[in-house]
């Protein structure tokens, strides 16, 4: 959000006669990214914002953090770099990350380098493929999870909520 730069001027107290400064809005830090005091990010980027009212179809990559509030359907690839879907957010898509944090909702499967994590109102229908995995209480999954680790015979496990 941008935020332009006023003039404090001084305002006179009737009750008193002094003269002060108005109290002006101070500007909050960034936010640091989900999941990036975990993966040992430096919160110097900030995450790139897919706002609640955008749709998009197709393939989307980049090379940087991203937070998605809006629709995604396609392909979401991120590389090297963490996918956080907002509570607003509904992805029906195959997503490639370094990590992704899901708090809205995903159909379709997920593949991270380092970590998925659906949190508490989170929502995952499909296959996620990543040597770790975390599902908290009050989310919903359905699919596979295949934690593979490089060397190591893969472990792959089918969970299906019951309705």
């Amino acid at each position: 959000m941008w935020m332009s730069e006023a003039t404090v001027e001084p305002v006179e107290d009737p009750a008193n006669g002094q003269s002060s400064a108005p109290a002006t809005p101070q500007a909050l830090p960034a936010p640091t990214p989900i999941g990036a005091a975990k993966l040992g990010q430096q919160s110097a980027r900030e995450a790139v914002p897919i706002a609640q009212s955008l749709v998009i179809k197709g393939k989307v990559s980049g090379s940087q953090d991203m937070t998605v509030e809006g629709f995604v359907d396609g392909t979401l690839e991120l590389g090297q770099n963490v996918l956080t879907i907002g509570p607003t957010g509904k992805i029906a898509a195959q997503v490639f990350a370094k990590a992704v944090i899901v708090l809205g909702t995903v159909a379709g499967n997920i593949t991270a380098s380092e970590m998925v994590e659906i949190r508490e109102g989170g929502s995952v229908h499909g296959d996620v493929v990543s040597p770790r995995v975390a599902i908290a209480d009050g989310a919903d999954f359905c699919g596979s999870v295949d934690m593979q680790k490089e060397g190591v015979q893969s472990v792959s496990v089918r969970i299906q909520r019951a309705s």
